[in-house]
């Protein structure tokens, strides 16, 4: 049963539709482009929500470690737990991909609050490679 809450909205990206509507999602889908916006969203770039977003973009440089990964999940759980209020994240787990290198996975676990249906978004999050010392 999807809430209410959750709401209906234009797609993110912004799209058409074949009739040439504004496209619009709503449920699960309209939560994961929220929470996709709010980790592609560096705080600043909103001039009126200043604050808005998380700091996922200073990872770029970093070198995939468990350290860097722990980091990594503490900044987007912190992120969605301010800004995307719908949901409730039960876990993120960052992983390299194993074909590509310079990507990670951000695998979030998460609950539309007020149902029992687990769903998982996983945010491709890509790195900057050391070219080495100038």
């Amino acid at each position: 049963m999807e809430h209410d809450f959750v709401g209906r909205g234009w797609a993110f990206p912004l799209g058409v539709t074949a009739n040439g509507t504004i496209a619009a999602v709503s449920g699960a889908r309209k939560l994961e482009q929220a929470m996709t916006l709010v980790l592609s969203t560096y705080p600043g770039e909103r001039p009126f929500r200043p604050r808005f977003g998380s700091r996922l973009r200073d990872f770029v440089y970093e070198s995939a470690s468990a350290v860097v990964f722990a980091r990594i999940e503490q900044e987007v759980r912190d992120a969605l737990t301010l800004w995307e209020p719908r949901t409730e994240v039960r876990s993120v787990t960052v992983y390299p991909s194993p074909d590509q290198d310079h990507l990670l996975h951000i695998d979030i676990a998460y609950v539309v609050k007020g149902e029992n249906d687990p769903r998982n978004l996983v945010h491709p999050f890509y790195t900057i490679p050391d070219e080495g010392s100038d």
